[in-house]
């Protein structure tokens, strides 16, 4: 399975690419929402993690833009994660939105339930 992560903090970026390796999913990591949108319009990815606050293309705006053609599971990270915040995410279709800081593992067991893949 292939997971997109729209993260411009390399360091989380690079953690949560070791993780997922570890469980045999293919990752591709982007630091910039315009880039990773136009790869998750483009190609195909069973998941996509992605950051809420970004240079350019917030998180917001991706996958807003991103649901208006394809329904790709999303989880939302964000070291700001007031309610407001959270509603605006599933609103949006997130699929889960995660507070930094997060455990590495915990992210990888939250995506394993959204493809339903046991642990």
């Amino acid at each position: 399975m292939k997971i997109l992560i729209i993260e411009d903090e390399i360091r989380i970026g690079n953690l949560l690419k070791i993780y997922l390796e570890r469980e045999s999913f293919q990752v591709e990591a982007v630091l910039h929402g315009d880039t990773g949108l136009d790869r998750a319009l483009h190609e195909h990815f069973d998941l996509i993690v992605l950051d809420v606050l970004m240079p350019g293309k917030d998180g917001f705006t991706v996958l807003e833009e991103l649901r208006k053609i394809k329904t790709t599971p999303t989880i939302m990270l964000s070291a700001k994660c007031s309610e407001e915040d959270v509603k605006r995410g599933f609103d949006l279709g997130a699929n889960d939105f995660i507070a930094k800081p997060f455990s590495p593992g915990m992210v990888v067991t939250k995506i394993k339930e959204i493809l339903s893949i046991p642990s």
